[in-house]
């Protein structure tokens, strides 16, 4: 018998070349593109169990719900090496047991998909628009082990391979791991293509663009114009873009009248989609490229430890998504005006929107960013069938978590001689480069260095990131000569945001509020106003003369239906709670030099000529 540390020694020799054959190989065709499926085979080598465990995702990077992707997952079969028929068998809705394989097996499926965005798969006779999880296949078994896949292009399509996926030959391409090939969305079609090359470090970075589209070639050419201003400011924000794992990021673009408005983060690519053609949305669309590239540093480098590994068979939650996608909302946008595409006008427009949802929503009683965060799960392209209270109990963290950036950002440039760009850069520093995950304490002790202040970390934390409190936005605005004000004082309200008139009344659309006045007055969802003030109201004329006799504080007699019953009651109109952020120059009042100069350091380009 052997010395037993022999036998380990011998049992960890025999097991190094099983673990080196394991293989994962992918082939993907499209004979029915037509009807929107991908007929897809894998083939494990290596399997070293009696049963082979084969599951299909049921969540997406960059996506937080579940989705059961297995649903549109049909005629599943397994064989040998030699062809021949394997049992398989399904043990829960989005897993399939293998057995008598003799250390390999090949596992073939149609799948079906018609919802192309950042999440799901869409297939048609002009594209193949892959998420991965929503299209391969896996084994747990197999997670580290490399992948190679093989897009078999359909004849005659002219379709071209765009993915951060590794070339390896031809139309084949490889992963290193189940993670990296999960995280790898792929377009098959004939789009067009950009790119240029960055040296930095002593290493030559490639950008390229490609976008699948309608329009002119003219559209196109402005568009990656633009696009190359928006990865030049972001560059500036870090000093540096990251290292990309093969060299190259890759936008994939798809703006076609088929697909879903979306936009998906990825480590060296991302996913843009619209159904929008660029000539009447490429504003919008450029934002969307703007928020996702930023994510190449804020997430997928600069990453919370919550998220680390992404479980792709359940859901993923994080309490850090206030700054993951929240400061990332705000660079996005930020960006914007920083690049030329849009005027500081356009952008004070958008903090308007943000600004009135993030303080009028009354979901700041009920959660803290923080819990704001781990509601990801159910609203992030989450899907349900009943009715939910989230206009009243729910902000979303993408805008909530915007407007944190910004009160950070003008308090920074108050008090400290510093920026929001320091902080990117100091977490990028300790974090990103390095890509060690960080905890919520990491992020206030950075914060703390950045400032040179502790105890102001300390209770932006406390009140701002584990509590429901916000800074007084005006006085920060301020010194960028900008205006934050009520929109409509003196205007009364009955606090509905939206109704459809008929011939009964008014429908009320949407679940009212809790702060406003139809909500204290019984009034919800579904309701029917038949009068206001003793008139009838059958169209908006009817309610707008009702409204301009009244003042904020009159009480006003309601008679409305609610689920067949009548019911008379009281309401107290409100005020317009409506908010602007209005240039002073626009409105008559004097923009200083120092605000002037303020508003260029913050909102001008930071590109070193």
């Amino acid at each position: 018998m052997l010395p037993k540390i022999y036998s380990l020694l011998l049992t960890l020799l025999l097991t190094i070349p099983l673990i080196a054959q394991q293989k994962v190989t992918y082939n993907l065709s499209f004979p029915n593109a037509v009807h929107h499926e991908a007929e897809i085979s894998v083939t494990f080598a290596g399997i070293s169990s009696d049963t082979l465990e084969v599951l299909m995702p049921r969540s997406s990077p960059g996506r937080y719900a579940l989705h059961e992707f297995a649903k549109n997952v049909y005629s599943v079969k397994a064989t040998d090496s030699q062809g021949q028929a394997l049992k398989i068998w399904k043990t829960t809705p989005h897993q399939w047991n293998v057995t008598g394989h003799k250390g390999a097996a090949t596992i073939t499926y149609t799948l079906f998909g018609d919802h192309a965005d950042g999440t799901y798969t869409g297939i048609d006779e002009t594209h193949a628009h892959l998420n991965m999880p929503a299209t391969l296949m896996h084994a747990i078994a197999f997670d580290k082990a490399p992948a190679q896949v093989t897009f078999n292009i359909p004849q005659n399509s002219n379709w071209k391979v765009a993915t951060q996926l590794k070339h390896e030959q031809g139309n084949t391409y490889s992963a290193p791991n189940f993670q990296y090939l999960m995280d790898s969305p792929t377009e098959l079609s004939n789009y067009d293509l950009a790119e240029w090359t960055i040296q930095e470090n002593g290493k030559t970075k490639t950008i390229q663009v490609t976008l699948h589209h309608t329009g002119t070639k003219e559209q196109f050419n402005e568009y990656v114009q633009k696009t190359q201003k928006i990865v030049a400011e972001q560059r500036a924000v870090f000093g540096e873009l990251p290292d990309f794992d093969f060299g190259r990021y890759t936008f994939i673009g798809c703006y076609m009248p088929q697909t879903n408005g979306d936009g998906m983060e990825h480590r060296n690519s991302t996913i843009v989609t619209s159904s929008q053609p660029l000539a009447k949305a490429m504003t919008g669309q450029l934002n969307t490229v703007s928020h996702e590239f930023f994510h190449a540093w804020n997430v997928e480098r600069i990453r919370p430890k919550s998220l680390e590994p992404f479980n792709f068979q359940e859901a993923n939650m994080s309490e850090a998504l206030w700054l993951a996608e929240g400061f990332t909302s705000y660079y996005g946008d930020l960006t914007m005006p920083r690049s030329g595409i849009i005027s500081i006008k356009d952008f004070a427009d958008g903090l308007t929107g943000d600004l009135n949802y993030v303080l009028l929503s009354p979901g700041r009683q009920y959660h803290s960013l923080v819990e704001m965060s781990k509601q990801a799960p159910f609203v992030d392209a989450a899907r349900s069938v009943d009715a939910v209270n989230r206009h009243n109990t729910f902000i979303s963290y993408y805008t909530y978590g915007s407007m944190l950036g910004l009160s950070l950002d003008m308090t920074l440039r108050q008090s400290y001689s510093k920026t929001l760009d320091d902080y990117m850069q100091a977490l990028w520093r300790k974090y990103g480069r390095p890509e060690k995950p960080y905890i919520l304490t990491d992020l206030q002790e950075t914060l703390a260095e950045v400032s040179g202040d502790k105890a102001w970390a300390a209770k932006v934390f406390s009140n701002y990131v584990n509590g429901s409190e916000l800074p007084d936005f005006a006085p920060l605005l301020a010194q960028a000569g900008l205006e934050f004000r009520k929109a409509k004082p003196g205007v009364a309200t009955l606090g509905i945001n939206g109704m459809e008139f008929t011939k009964n009344g008014a429908v009320i659309s949407y679940g009212t509020a809790v702060t406003s006045p139809a909500y204290k007055a019984g009034l919800d969802r579904a309701d029917i106003i038949v009068s206001l003030d003793n008139r009838k109201i059958s169209s908006e004329k009817d309610l707008k003369k009702v409204m301009d006799k009244h003042k904020p504080g009159d009480t006003i007699p309601v008679t409305y239906t609610s689920r067949g019953t009548t019911h008379n009651a009281t309401i107290t109109l409100g005020e317009a709670p409506a908010l602007e952020v209005a240039l002073y120059e626009n409105i008559g009042k004097e923009l200083t030099p120092a605000m002037q100069q303020f508003r260029n350091k913050w909102l001008g380009s930071q590109v070193k000529q």
